[in-house]
């Protein structure tokens, strides 16, 4: 949230010197950079921040070769923000909300407050004016329970197998599960976990609310490689993972193409507008169980163009639908 690339581990290191002038230890930077183990230049950079940005009356006293503060700073002051960062900040505040009534809200609101409490006036002034302006509604967010939620990310956090009951999408019965979990992800708006499989050998993926009595194990595990979510879902529209080469083609007539414009749908598609308004949107995708559902979803306001296996899917299930609806 700071600017010009200044991040926490920025924050943690201003506030050491804060506490090391107000202490009046006259600290200078050559003596800093070897305590932090930071480089002169940057230690300067602080130093003007906190001067510039923070308001923090630093000045340097040349017979103790250090610096100090003009009147005390017995508190770190708050940091300002940009509009920009005040507008960011507003859009974290109403996606926390989309999570109303569910277990996770408490949890949720109790962060933010720590994170605004040392908010001046003013931005709190700015925020309270923003409601007017913006708004964030997404369609059904998923829900995660609270206690599955934090035994599944110590479980990942500690590296720690795990056993729980799991029912597949769209089944009654339920399986027994040994895991080692890798990764939560929020995905199509349902809570994801990614965990190996030992059974399988492979990563699968278990959405939350269908997983029931989890408990950790006391078998620890390694992983060999940095789990990377971006690469596991590289060929999926959502989280299904499939095991082939799909050149995906879909027209769009002018009102599908103005849902699909403006939107990142898979990092490999590629739209081409159409001189009436439609386009067309190509993506390689590894399977089609769910791009068939999200392309259903336009009605007839888009067609398959290939390949010819999605044609025939989609095709047979509009007729199902239709079939459901003759008199």
């Amino acid at each position: 949230m700071w600017a010009h690339g200044y991040g926490r581990a920025a924050l943690e290191r201003m506030m050491r010197i804060h506490r090391l002038i107000e202490d009046r230890a006259y600290p200078n930077c050559t003596k800093m950079s070897r305590d932090f183990s930071m480089s002169v230049r940057t230690l300067k950079r602080d130093i003007e921040f906190m001067k510039d940005r923070l308001k923090m009356p630093i000045e340097f006293d040349v017979p103790k070769n250090g610096y100090y503060f003009t009147k005390p700073v017995p508190h770190f002051p708050s940091v300002p923000l940009t509009e920009k960062e005040v507008v960011w900040l507003f859009v974290a505040q109403k996606t926390i909300a989309q999570y109303q009534g569910t277990s996770l809200q408490p949890v949720l609101d109790g962060a933010f407050r720590k994170m605004t409490a040392q908010l001046d006036d003013g931005v709190r002034f700015s925020l309270g004016n923003l409601d007017e302006v913006l708004s964030v509604r997404p369609l059904a967010p998923g829900d995660a329970e609270l206690e599955t939620f934090e035994l599944l990310t110590k479980g990942v956090r500690e590296r720690q197998a795990m056993r729980f009951t799991y029912r597949k999408h769209g089944e009654v019965n339920t399986v027994q599960k040994h895991v080692h979990p890798y990764h939560i992800a929020y995905v199509n708006n349902q809570w994801t976990m990614f965990a190996f499989d030992p059974k399988n050998k492979d990563v699968r993926k278990f959405v939350l609310f269908r997983l029931s009595k989890p408990e950790l194990t006391a078998e620890r595990f390694t992983v060999s490689q940095k789990f990377d979510l971006d690469r596991e879902l590289s060929g999926s529209l959502g989280v299904f993972k499939g095991g082939d080469d799909y050149q995906v083609v879909v027209d769009f007539d002018a009102w599908g193409a103005d849902d699909v414009r403006g939107r990142r749908w898979h990092s490999s598609q590629e739209l081409t507008d159409h001189p009436r308004g439609g386009l067309t949107l190509k993506m390689r995708l590894n399977s089609l169980e769910e791009v068939e559902g999200w392309i259903l979803g336009f009605g007839s306001h888009a067609e398959v163009v290939q390949p010819q296996e999605l044609r025939n899917r989609v095709g047979k299930t509009a007729e199902k639908i239709a079939g459901r609806y003759q008199t």
